[in-house]
């Protein structure tokens, strides 16, 4: 079942005098973007810094309906309707003066949700996120690994079934990063939603991903599409294989 459809999206940003541009004019971002996510698919949107990946994020999330083409989420016209999906930054934006666990509620809090009904599913959740001793540590005492994956949890139990995830593991250095990459393939495994992905990091989109949808630099557009064809539960021995470099060097390509 496809969940995300979009048919040849175009946006446009307005230059405003202060940037130095004229009132009328305009800086085309996206040029036509089309391509479709299945139900519970791992989908990685790779490309160049100011290609649009974070702005088609937003077009998905539903926080900006003022581009051409269309996009349909479970079969809504998000120009129609928004339609809520759990979306995530690269920052963790974790509230200081809150607990893990009242960052986590958050959401729900915000909702108006019964929020010790929804702690009491949560705090199951915890062992799974590698939070459960954290529960009312604030996150000045936390890594930076357990923000980020505080703030995935919180993230995930955000009303929707489409996470976007904004570079989430950007921030982090490089032995923090993988381990929050195994932990993710270990916790998407047990806990399926429909993902998009945006990274910087060839390696990381082959490794946690079904598909890997290339961008060219702006105005961004899809330039390829490409099928990850190993099986789950994924392992890094995969990246030490000749199929794992056939795939990096068909993105390379793509790059250009």
């Amino acid at each position: 079942m496809e969940q995300i459809v979009a048919e040849n999206v175009t946006k446009h940003y307005y230059v405003s005098p202060e940037n130095g541009g004229r009132l009328d004019e305009k800086l085309l971002v996206l040029s036509g973007v089309s391509f479709s996510v299945e139900e519970n698919e791992f989908v990685s949107i790779l490309g160049p810094s100011g290609c649009g990946k974070s702005t088609l994020l937003r077009l998905l999330a539903g926080l900006d309906r003022e581009y051409e083409g269309s996009i349909r989420v479970n079969g809504t016209d998000l120009k129609e309707k928004r339609v809520p999906v759990c979306y995530m930054l690269q920052k963790d934006h974790l509230m200081p003066w809150r607990t893990l666990m009242e960052n986590v509620l958050l959401p729900a809090e915000i909702e108006g949700a019964d929020l010790k009904k929804e702690a009491e599913l949560v705090r199951p959740m915890l062992k799974d996120f590698g939070l459960e001793e954290f529960e009312n540590y604030r996150p000045h005492a936390l890594s930076g690994g357990m923000r980020q994956r505080a703030a995935l949890l919180r993230t995930y139990r955000m009303r929707g079934d489409i996470m976007l995830l904004d570079e989430p593991f950007g921030a982090l250095d490089e032995i923090t990063r993988m381990q929050m990459q195994d932990w993710l393939l270990e916790v998407w495994g047990r806990h399926r939603k429909t993902v998009l992905f945006v990274t910087h990091n060839i390696d990381e989109a082959i490794l946690l991903s079904d598909r890997v949808l290339v961008m060219s630099p702006r105005p961004g557009s899809i330039v390829k599409d490409i099928r990850v064809g190993f099986p789950r539960p994924r392992s890094r021995d995969m990246l030490l294989s000749s199929q794992f470099l056939g795939y990096k060097g068909e993105i390379l390509a793509s790059l250009g």
